[in-house]
This record gives C-alpha cells, structure tokens and sequence, in this order.
C-alpha cells in the first residue's frame, strides 16, 4: 500500500489543505524527509533532483511546527534566486491552513522598504535570497538570533555563487538551532559546508536519485561545424513547433546573440540572464510559464528554480563546464513524472567529453539524427515563409506604388504568385541555380 500523508504524521488541517490543492499521494522524498524532520532532532541533508516535491518535503513539516503563540521567526528558508524563493513562498501560503502562521518572502531584486515595514509585523516563517538578508540584517531590519528551523534549498547553488553571504548568515544564527540541507549534488564543497556548520549526528536522505536518466529524460547529442549551429538549432525548433522549451547558453552575450537570433526570424521566444532587471526576468518568466512564449534562452544561474510544468525539451547549445550544471538544466524538463527530451549541441572536438559525463552521471546520451542538407534548405524557406506571414504591412506606403505593384501581380493566381515568389528566394538563397534560365 502505497502511504498517505496522515501516515507521515501530517496533521489533520494540513491533510485537508493537501486534499484542496489535489494532492494525494507523497512523493518519494516526502515520504522519507517528512518523519524525520517531525519525530527526529538531528541536522538533516537531502539529496534530491529539482522537481521532485522538496518544498512540500520540507515546508509542510516546518508549516505543523511552528509555535504560533511566540511572535518571533523560528524557520528561516534560504533560496539561490528570487525566482525560487518567491515559488517556495507561493508553496507554502497555499499549503498553510492556519491564517496565524506568518510567511514572509524577502528577495532582492525588488524594494526593500516594504520588506522593512512587513518584518515590523509579526513573522514566523522567512523565505529569503542570501544578499537581501545580509543587507537586512546590516540594517536591524530582522531579528534571526531565535529562528530553530534553517534550510538551504539547492544548497549546491549558494555555495558556489553566494558562498560568503551563507557564511555571513549562519554565523549569525543561534548555534543550537536544525538545519535542513536539499541539495541535487553532492559536491566537496556541499561536504565542507556539513562539516563545518551542521551537527555531528546528520541523517542523511536520497530521494529519487536513481540516476538523472531515469526521470523520463531522453539525453541526446548531436554534432556540427560552427556555421551549420544556428541552422541545426532552427531545424529541431520548428519540429517542436508548439512545444515548450529552454535553451542555455554559456554566457550572458550568447544568450543575446541566440535570442536576437530567434527574435529576427520569428520564433516566439524570450531571454533571461542575470544582468537584465527583475522586473523584465518576471515578466519574461510570466510570459513562458503563461504560454505566450514557447521557448526561453537561459544563463544556467538565471534559470534556477523555474518550475514551468510542460516543458518538452532542453537544448544545451553550450555543453556545461560541470555536471552539476547538466544535472540541474536537463531537470527543467520531464518534470512531475512527463517525458522530455535533452539535446546537447556539440562540435567535433567537444565529442570525448560526452563518455565522461555518461560516466559521472550514470546516464546513456543517444546519437540525434542531424537533418540533411536539404532538410536544412527547406527548413530555411519555411522560416523566410514564416517571417513574411508574420510582417505586419507597411502602412506609409503610397497607394499610387501600391497600386503599381498590385497591376504588375494582378493576373498570377496565388499558386502562381507564390511559385515565383519561392523560386526568386531560391535563386536569391544560391540554393538552387537553375540552369536553363541563367542567361547573360
């Protein structure tokens, strides 16, 4: 028999809350982090892939022990980006029955001042990005020398990207208090951070770690000569035409030369990187997780904690520099028990590097049929199709030229129109040179 949360030791409102929100059965982590965090006392590390239910692991737990009749902050949630944080608060709102147990979420990225005046009132739980507490705890704006509960969600992220300011915090928070470590690799460095901060006695907990592969992700590669990149990466988007996707790129300008790319010959798409304001990253992000955009090109740290249900494939256009990296992207895809497919792009050098990450990871990359030359031509005048369905007419043009055009095409039907018009943008793309019609 499968179990039941009642069976963790979730409480009897927080059932029904889970029964609201159609939640039925515990997934795999849940159903090993949730008693041991209710019934044991020691420091507890989770490894755990994206998408696996952690936040329910954790926050249902912390939501049935906090103590609402004290008016200070007992857990303290650490996240890598706001983008997370601000998912782990909308989580736990809706998990929480109880209207006397305060959440607050303070992220960077987005005014302060009303952060300040919301931790005036009384909070239990804080969800918070590592930079913005430090600057608030500089400021006086929070008291987190009480918290008992304190967990890093995707801890492998913070350590390699905010190392100092996660420092800075857990020095400055009561010694004796729990901490609750999820983390999808565990790196040297995630073994230095247990050792250093957390109890001798850790119960240690994998959920779902099977391997990467076994989540229903398809790993395919697929190589090519740097000019036929972008025209390969085209040929697989418009076969996925309709579908949901993300694309990562190594560095902020890739993610701006790609994106300019797609924008010019209209795939709908957007981009997001850490130099762009919050406000533009949420809206692009609302945008794709509302369907308005299919296809998100992404920086591998701008793309953290988005959990966008849906998404069908991930193209890896830059191979990334570690494993973790590869664990973490391809995790954006088969999510909640879907099928997805991740296709890394590689050039003929970049070949051998394929072995070692079967190796490490425990998973099989399968050959992706790369489309033919002529699959690649036609694919190209479908685009140029495309682009001039898409081109919204010219309204400064004078009716007097237009009306000049219009007498030149007037008595071609559209099958003719359009075969001459498609045989002009052959000759023009050098694709085919006809050869009885070259006349000097």
């Amino acid at each position: 028999m499968p179990k039941q949360f009642s069976d963790l030791g979730i409480n009897k409102q927080l059932q029904q809350r889970l029964v609201d929100l159609k939640i039925t059965l515990p997934t795999d982590v849940q159903e090993k982090t949730i008693p041991v965090i209710l019934n044991q006392k020691e420091d507890v590390v989770v490894l755990a892939k994206t998408g696996t239910g952690k936040t329910a692991a954790f926050g249902l737990p912390l939501l049935q022990l906090i103590d609402t009749e004290k008016t200070t902050i007992q857990t303290l949630i650490l996240a890598p980006t706001r983008e997370l944080g601000q998912q782990i608060y909308n989580n736990l709102v809706s998990f929480s029955t109880n209207n006397e147990v305060s959440i607050a979420s303070i992220c960077g990225g987005i005014p302060i001042k009303p952060q300040i005046e919301r931790l005036a009132t009384t909070t239990h739980i804080v969800i918070a990005t590592p930079g913005r507490l430090v600057d608030l705890v500089k400021r006086g704006a929070i008291n987190i020398k009480e918290i008992k509960y304190f967990v890093l969600d995707e801890a492998d992220e913070m350590v390699s990207a905010l190392k100092d300011e996660v420092d800075t915090i857990i020095k400055g928070i009561p010694k004796n208090r729990r901490t609750l470590l999820f983390t999808a690799t565990m790196s040297g460095v995630i073994k230095q951070l247990v050792q250093n901060y957390m109890s001798k006695h850790v119960a240690h907990i994998e959920a779902d770690m099977a391997t990467v592969g076994h989540q229903g992700i398809d790993h395919q590669y697929v190589v090519v000569k740097p000019i036929e990149k972008l025209e390969v990466l085209l040929h697989f988007l418009n076969s996925k035409e309709g579908q949901r996707g993300i694309i990562f790129c190594k560095t902020k300008a890739a993610v701006n030369k790609l994106a300019k790319n797609l924008a010019i010959n209209k795939f709908s798409s957007g981009a997001i990187h850490g130099s762009l304001t919050q406000g533009i990253r949420d809206r692009i992000m609302g945008q794709f997780r509302e369907g308005y955009i299919d296809i998100l090109v992404a920086t591998d740290l701008a793309a953290r904690g988005i959990d966008v249900k849906d998404v069908s494939y991930v193209v890896n256009y830059h191979l990334p520099d570690t494993y973790d990296a590869y664990v973490h992207r391809s995790g954006r895809t088969a999510r909640a028990g879907a099928k997805g497919l991740s296709l890394t792009i590689l050039q003929e050098d970049e070949v051998k590097d394929i072995a070692d990450f079967e190796k490490e990871l425990g998973i099989v990359f399968k050959p992706f049929k790369k489309a033919d030359a002529k699959s690649i031509e036609e694919n190209n005048g479908l685009i140029w199709a495309k682009k001039i369905f898409k081109t919204k007419p010219n309204r400064n043009v004078s009716e007097d030229f237009k009306s000049k055009v219009k007498t030149i095409f007037h008595h071609l039907t559209k099958e003719e129109l359009v075969d001459k018009i498609l045989a002009n943008y052959l000759v023009e793309s050098n694709t085919v040179t006809p050869k009885k019609e070259v006349k000097k």
